[in-house]
């Protein structure tokens, strides 16, 4: 009975153990685990496919682990010792080919997934996509609405059951821009844009947040990702219009000056293709690098020639 009893405690202790792992977990709205759009709703699934998959090399290892270590205790004068005993084809077999099955399982799910979840690649929808350009500044968010002629900072608004188009660049340094109840994050990135499509199936506010650390205000670098019904998103649009703030390039010039925890703002936007101008900014300072660099070479050649 006591032999037992030392086997099955540390049995019932672990999966204890695992319960009220589970429960804490449930107990807490942590953004991957409770998903609130398409996009992460999927990678919710893929991330537990991947672990519950791996949980069949993990928990028998850990099991024989313990089950070894006991078995084979310098107390234990029954156990049998086999100092010759060196291979054993179906265990060989079993260690060998059952991970190796689960890697060719996840590389066909991830490959699989890669491409059905790229960032890129837009989402299918009956409703007109809602397009947002997102500039990382230091230490805020700054969004522009081309269709709607209005710029936010710090605040994303859109409507539920829609899909965003996320076209994300930066004017500071490099970023990550991340909203993690909606789905994975993209860097952004001086002179370039890249693109993450999401979409919210329920009401609601989502944090969304910086995942690149970017100097002293990075902690701060926070926003906030709403989902709105589609009327109260076209009260919300009227409303930035009449906000009596309007982003010309000065006001911009003053949103680029580092700054912490701004709070948000609304624009009305006064600026014609203010994320072009940004772009094209850095695309001019690294044509004139290479312009330069030319004359160098042209000087060199010339001087050396002589």
């Amino acid at each position: 009975m006591k032999k037992r009893l030392k086997i099955v405690l540390p049995i019932i202790f672990s999966l204890g153990i695992v319960v009220v792992f589970g429960i804490f977990l449930r107990g807490r709205d942590i953004a991957v685990i409770h998903p609130a759009g398409t996009v992460a709703e999927r990678q919710k699934d893929l991330l537990i496919f991947a672990t519950l998959l791996g949980m069949v090399v993990i928990i028998p290892v850990f099991a024989m682990t313990i089950f070894f270590a006991w078995r084979y205790r310098e107390g234990n004068k029954k156990a049998n010792y086999q100092p010759e005993w060196s291979s054993n084809n179906l265990l060989e077999f079993i260690w060998w080919g059952i991970p190796i099955i689960i890697i060719l399982i996840l590389s066909v799910v991830t490959w699989q997934s890669s491409h059905e979840l790229d960032p890129y690649r837009p989402l299918e929808s009956e409703k007109k996509p809602v397009t947002i350009q997102v500039v990382a500044l230091q230490w805020k968010w700054l969004f522009i609405y081309p269709e709607q002629d209005i710029a936010t900072v710090n605040l994303a608004q859109f409507p539920e059951d829609t899909p965003v188009n996320f076209e994300i660049t930066s004017d500071a340094p490099m970023n990550s821009f991340w909203i993690p109840k909606l789905g994975g994050q993209v860097y952004a990135m001086n002179g370039m844009v890249t693109k993450l499509h999401l979409q919210a199936d329920e009401v609601g506010e989502y944090e969304g947040v910086s995942a690149n650390i970017s100097g002293e205000g990075f902690a701060g670098m926070k926003f906030v990702a709403k989902a709105s019904s589609q009327t109260e998103f076209e009260e919300w649009v009227k409303a930035a219009k009449h906000s009596g703030n309007k982003l010309t390039l000065d006001e911009y010039d003053k949103l680029t000056k580092p700054s912490k925890s701004n709070p948000a703002a609304l624009y009305s936007l006064a600026v014609d293709n203010l994320r072009d101008s940004i772009l094209d900014k850095y695309m001019r300072h690294n044509s004139d690098k290479e312009s330069k660099s030319q004359n160098m070479e042209q000087i060199n050649k010339h001087e050396m020639h002589h």
